[in-house]
């Protein structure tokens, strides 16, 4: 048993003295780092790997601390714990920054070739790649820092490469001309769920497109009259009455004069518009798949840049917003422009840069979803997966009974190139493990690689299992997968979880965790999401420089549900600050009276007071709420439980009653009861606290006696039923509420702290009775009870007293003594003559006809509300003056 010395333990809490310092410790003994070991039960989590081109947000602070406090709370109950640690390669986003670094310098990566540009990137990621790992050390995040991995590196690479190749050979990976969400910006095609749809004021305009061959014309309605040049069909509802005698005819495409079909389908919603509504197969999904079942041309008249194309005819190279703009003009002018009206509708955006997609025929990479989304609404539906709240198994299964499939290829350079081959010569594909040289189907090397790279979220998904070794049947992944818990934002249920699932089903050979705790997002304190458009962000590295990465944490799971969004409040962080003061100004009373203590001396039975018996009552059933809510994953009230028994029970009761004690040099033994008591409760509290605030109790529990090294390696508090007193509970509770009762009448008549008084008790519960009686310094300590005196039941009640109840008690106060008679009665006089002048005032302006009969009956009301207000208060005020009369 080992502690430093408490005597130079500093007066103020400041958190930047020791919180890196315990973080070199920790790493420099290893004490993250966990052997697989199969005497011991696993617990191990992965975490969501943060973009490479990142730095720490809010939200990644709350979703590391949620793991964190579930990492070190596993560690100290003795299981086998690893949390692996890595970043993603973040194919858009990163390329972006790099593309930007060169336009900079006047370039381009066009202009230095695929080979050049990678060594950039990768020598742009080796210099900004560790600066979010860096940052979660600052956090104080646990993670076995000797598995990190990457997205990119060697084994996770060949991973990905195993699973395409598999999926290939199964007939789940295919190349296929189809309709995809085009980015203009980042210049890559990208998936649904990468889409973010938002409402927005737009137009509605309706055009005339004439009937071949009369002087008739249909009209549609469209939000995009630039596709116009790309309309290959007009469709309309098989039983929409309006136009039933038109399907089969022809129409005649303004501007551009091309014939097309009207025709039948049940996808057309008769209530849009005018119920009929044009076709344009390459330039919206919904029309590609009525194309396909029409048997329509595709074609493509917008750019990948988000230029007319040549389909366009005179507006080709227009941006599509300037040519839209051109066209509407020169519909009116031909007369095929019926009116414009103003229409809110959904458009997407690009969940990275905020473009506008452009849905897009293009040639692609997909993994056919079907069937890998049937087994991983099995592993929900029959248990092996638990979403953690509850309620969003729902939206999970809700979307992958509705998935497409998944666009997997990415226009980049940056990220796992698809180990795809094409042959000039054959027109044939390769696909392989391995590179390859000469074609597969018929030899020839006039061959080339499929210029795309792979959706960053396709290696993502092999996350849980690529991190252990996989395809290797490794030590790591016998014992460590499947995962334990995968805690994550509901923003990525669809990106990552899902996709997660299949993966690990699929190649993992079982679901690739078993709990999935989800968080809601930190946004700012008016609920907005936080971002540098707005300027609202707050920098978690910031606050912790300023007040603790214990402070930062804390706050984040206090006050937090599982699965809701929480506000950023800069009140709950100085409230969280002002937690760790507390403890910190508490555990260096209690060290500084340690000095010279004897560490060996352990109470007996009769040394223990009731304050004692309920502390430690109080301590073991703290630890097993605190146990049972992490194991609910309901973190935030453990931290709860934690604060309120710290800060209202052990620093605002315990530690006040043992002040005499300690102060007494007389009773040697009853010192070192309260010192070992104290000693008990804070140890046993530094280790249920530690997976909440790392730093401060390793700081505190390193002063106290210990074994081991850390307490992070200390096993966490165990209950035994034997601890708890529930008579000792039951009676210092009642003893508190007395104490309760009798501040709050003391502070009602501004009594001063200091000033001692008579406390009077009638208790109807005989054996309540025989406890204060025993207790009464605890009256005289906390109460500032000069002299307890208990009255009889039949006794009549006291005069000129305050009075106060509990339940089987009254509390009296003697107002003798207590209070300046003359200055109270000339206080409460002159309040009295204020109220009457108000209630004069507002009598008369009642009972004047002309205000009632005139005035707004709230106003009305609200008047008669304050005047009984006054009426109530005043006649309380008379009361007391009368009362102070008598004395």
């Amino acid at each position: 048993m080992s502690q430093e010395s408490g005597a130079n333990i500093p007066k103020t809490y400041d958190p930047q003295s020791f919180e890196r310092k315990w973080y070199a410790y920790w790493e420099e003994h290893n004490l993250f780092h966990d052997a697989a070991d199969e005497s011991r039960e696993p617990y191990s989590v992965v975490i969501p790997p943060p973009n490479v081109t990142g730095q720490l947000h809010m939200g990644h602070a709350l979703d590391e601390t949620l793991q964190d406090i579930l990492v070190r709370y596993q560690r100290m109950r003795g299981k086998n714990v690893v949390w692996i640690p890595g970043c993603d390669h973040a194919g858009i986003a990163t390329q972006a920054k790099v593309e930007e670094s060169l336009r900079a310098e006047g370039t381009n990566r066009f202009a230095l070739g695929r080979e050049k540009f990678l060594a950039r990137v990768w020598d742009w990621k080796q210099q900004y790649g560790d600066r979010i790992m860096y940052q979660l050390r600052m956090l104080g995040a646990s993670c076995d820092w000797e598995r990190e991995r990457f997205t990119m590196d060697e084994g996770c690479s060949r991973a990905v490469r195993e699973v395409f190749v598999s999926l290939y050979e199964q007939g789940l990976i295919y190349q296929g001309t189809r309709i995809t969400n085009w980015c203009p910006s980042c210049s890559t095609a990208i998936s649904d769920i990468e889409v973010e749809h938002e409402t927005e004021e737009g137009h509605l305009w309706h055009l005339r497109y004439r009937i071949e061959g009369t002087d008739d014309y249909v009209e549609i309605a469209t939000t995009r009259p630039e596709t116009m040049f790309g309309d290959t069909g007009v469709a309309v509802h098989p039983d929409d009455e309006r136009y039933k005698h038109l399907v089969g005819k022809t129409l005649i495409l303004p501007v551009v004069e091309r014939r097309i079909p009207l025709f039948a389908d049940a996808y057309v919603d008769p209530a849009f518009g005018t119920g009929a509504v044009k076709v344009t197969p390459a330039h919206d999904p919904n029309d590609f798949e009525m194309g396909l079942r029409h048997n329509l041309e595709q074609v493509v008249v917008i750019n990948a840049d988000g230029t007319m194309g040549e389909g366009a005819g005179k507006y080709k190279g227009l941006d599509r917003y300037e040519c839209r703009r051109k066209l509407v003009q020169e519909l009116a002018e031909i007369g095929a422009l019926v009116r414009t009206e103003k229409h809110e509708h959904s458009v997407g955006h690009c969940s990275r840069c905020k473009t506008t997609i452009e849905p897009l025929v293009s040639k692609q990479w997909f993994v056919r979803m079907e069937d890998l989304a049937k087994h991983a609404i099995a592993a929900v539906k029959d248990g092996r997966i638990r979403f953690v709240p509850e309620r969003f198994t729902k939206i999970y299964e809700n979307w992958l009974e509705n998935i497409r499939d998944w666009c997997i290829s990415r226009q980049l350079w940056w990220g796992h190139r698809i180990p795809a081959w094409h042959c000039e010569d054959c027109g044939e594909t390769s696909v392989s493990r391995t590179d390859i040289t000469a074609c597969m189907h018929c030899g020839s090397t006039h061959i080339h690689q499929d210029e795309d790279v792979l959706d960053t979220w396709f290696s993502s998904a092999l996350w849980p299992f690529e991190t252990m070794g996989w395809p290797e049947q490794t030590v790591d992944l016998r014992h460590f997968y499947p995962t334990a818990t995968l805690v994550t934002g509901y923003d990525i249920i669809f990106f990552w979880v899902a996709r997660m699932v299949m993966m690990g089903l699929r190649f993992g050979g079982d679901v690739p965790f078993r709990d999935v705790f989800i968080h809601g997002l930190v946004r700012d304190s008016e609920g907005r999401k936080m971002s540098k458009s707005l300027g609202n962000g707050i920098d978690p590295v910031e606050v912790i420089e300023k007040y603790g990465a214990d402070t930062l944490r804390f706050m984040l799971i206090t006050g937090n549900t599982p699965g809701n969004d929480m506000r950023f409040y800069w009140e709950r962080v100085e409230a969280a600050r002002n937690f760790a003061n507390k403890i910190w100004n508490a555990s260096r009373y209690m060290l500084m009276n340690l000095e010279g203590a004897d560490d060996a001396f352990v109470p007996e039975e009769s040394d223990y007071t009731l304050a004692d018996r309920w502390i430690l009552t109080r301590s073991a059933e703290t630890a097993r709420a605190v146990t049972a809510n992490l194991e609910n994953y309901e973190l935030g009230e453990a931290g709860r439980a934690i604060y309120e028994f710290l800060w209202s029970e052990f620093c605002d009761w315990y530690i006040e009653l043992t002040k005499a004690r300690l102060y007494d040099k007389e009773n040697v033994r009853a010192k070192n009861t309260a010192l070992y008591v104290l000693r008990t409760v804070l140890e046993r509290t530094m280790r249920l606290l530690h997976p909440f605030m790392p730093f401060l109790t390793e700081e505190i529990w390193q002063k106290l006696p210990h074994e081991g090294h850390s307490i992070m390696r200390a096993p966490w508090p165990e209950v035994d039923e034997k601890e708890i007193d529930a008579e000792a509970e039951a009676a210092m509770t009642a003893i508190m509420e007395v104490i309760k009762v009798t501040r709050n009448l003391r502070a009602e008549l501004g009594t001063p702290p200091g000033k001692k008084s008579a406390l009077l008790l009638r208790v109807r519960d005989a054996a309540l009775a025989d406890v204060f009686a025993a207790h009464t310094d605890y009256f005289h300590a906390l109460a500032s009870a000069s002299e307890v005196t208990f009255l009889a039941e039949a006794a009549p009640d006291p005069e000129n007293v305050v009075t106060g109840a509990l339940a089987g008690a009254a509390v009296y106060l003697p107002l003798a003594g207590l209070i300046d008679v003359e200055k109270e009665t000339a206080r409460l006089t002159k309040e009295r003559d204020n109220l009457e002048k108000e209630i004069a005032r507002l009598s008369g302006k009642l009972a004047n006809a002309g205000f009632t009969s005139k005035a707004p009956a709230a106003v009305v009301a609200a008047e008669r509300e304050k005047l009984a207000g006054y009426e109530e208060k005043i006649g309380l005020i008379r009361s007391r003056l009368a009362d102070l009369a008598k004395l």
